[in-house]
């Protein structure tokens, strides 16, 4: 418990800055949750979480249930910070909320689909996808909830928990994470792990990121048979965690675990033991090599690639600015379900259609063409798997 006099409590001198809000959420006068509280709960009733359940983690397998999507790995994020901040002596309820969130921005087809998206902001906007930016802006801008009026608003988190969701991701090596104490604006943020946390919760969140899916992903590959060949050289890898041939994704995180709470402290920081990072460096190694990169993943990538990017170049040469929803509308029998679903989209976020009990204001100018491009990879983004390829197939179709 030596982690009591940093965590995220009244007593912290960073407290009212956590728990400070861009928009302040309306008060029914009888909540009994804590500021954290009420975030973790406006995340899981959102239906960006919600969608989490149909899009890749790792390997694109619908046909599969015991194959992990985005929203598992979530939940394993969410019970090892629990456990490791409830060792420590951390705020539980920010690491929860941190963690039911920090995957709200993934892309379609996991990271292959981000890298698509990534490649058609570079040619389009001059700009990158990434998405833990894509998460902050989603549950800053895109995300809405009614509010005790009936009108949508967005998600309007906590700075703790939106700096944690654009902080996650970056590497962990050798070097012990501990969080920053600026408090900085979070649009500061231009390329992925570019500061540190602002709080011990978020680095606990960004650790775990990493331990809940180095076991999960060898434990799917291993019932999709990419590893049949190379399944001595993981036992070699594995005796860190486990000293007999079984390879048990419990097993490993468990040691993981243990092992970052023996040797982390306030003045160290979160870190390892030389022998668990030295683990860690082999293991992501022998993943990379022979399961990301493996030719059983290449087709699907290449599908992934053509389903995306024809869904975007299809609804960019719709537009006509203003004017762009009578287009749609003209094509709306040859793609009903995609031009409904778009209307709907513009008619929300744009300066476009009838606003009545959606929001304040619009995030994005319907004369301007980049906010319209833009627009397109958040409506993108926000898709299922299972959505994009219907999608897709609707428009090859006649």
């Amino acid at each position: 418990m030596d982690f009591k006099n940093v965590a995220a409590t009244p007593n912290n001198p960073k407290w009212e800055n956590m728990i400070s809000r861009k928009v302040p959420l309306y008060s029914r006068g009888n909540d009994i949750r804590s500021d954290f509280e009420r975030d973790y709960t406006r995340i899981i009733h959102s239906t960006a979480y919600r969608r989490l359940k149909h899009k890749t983690q790792v390997f694109f397998s619908p046909e599969n249930d015991h194959i992990c999507t985005r929203i598992e790995h979530v939940n394993h994020v969410d019970s090892i910070s629990y456990t490791i901040a409830n060792n420590l002596g951390l705020n539980t309820e920010l690491t929860k909320a941190i963690a039911v969130g920090h995957d709200l921005g993934h892309s379609p087809f996991g990271h292959q689909g981000e890298k698509v998206l990534s490649d058609i902001c570079k040619k389009y906007l001059g700009t990158t996808f990434w998405h833990e930016r894509n998460g902050l802006d989603f549950v800053d801008k895109i995300e809405l909830l009614e509010d005790d009026q009936k009108n949508k608003k967005n998600l309007d988190l906590t700075y703790a928990v939106r700096d944690g969701i654009i902080s996650h991701c970056g590497e962990v090596d050798e070097n012990a994470i501990k969080p920053r104490e600026e408090f900085i604006n979070l649009d500061e943020y231009t390329t992925p792990n570019q500061f540190a946390p602002y709080t011990w919760e978020a680095c606990v969140v960004k650790v775990v990121d990493k331990i809940s899916y180095v076991g999960r992903d060898i434990e799917d590959a291993i019932t999709l048979g990419i590893l049949d060949k190379h399944l001595d050289k993981l036992y070699e890898l594995l005796q860190f965690t486990v000293p007999d041939k079984r390879i048990n994704n419990t097993f490993i995180i468990n040691s993981l675990v243990y092992d970052v709470c023996n040797n982390s402290s306030p003045e160290k920081g979160l870190c390892f033991s030389d022998e668990a990072v030295d683990f860690m460096n082999k293991i992501k190694a022998f993943n990379y090599k022979n399961i990301y990169f493996s030719d059983r993943l290449k087709p699907s990538t290449r599908y992934f690639e053509l389903v995306i990017t024809e869904i975007f170049e299809t609804l960019a040469k719709f537009y006509k600015g203003k004017d762009t929803l009578t287009e749609l509308s003209n094509f709306k029998k040859y793609y009903p379900t995609l031009i409904d679903s778009f209307e709907d989209w513009l008619c929300t976020y744009f300066n476009i259609g009838n606003k009545e009990n959606l929001k304040n204001d619009t995030i994005f100018d319907i004369e301007n063409q980049k906010d319209y491009y833009k627009g397109l990879i958040y409506y993108i983004s926000g898709m299922t798997d299972n959505f994009a390829i219907d999608i897709y197939n609707e428009i090859i179709g006649f």
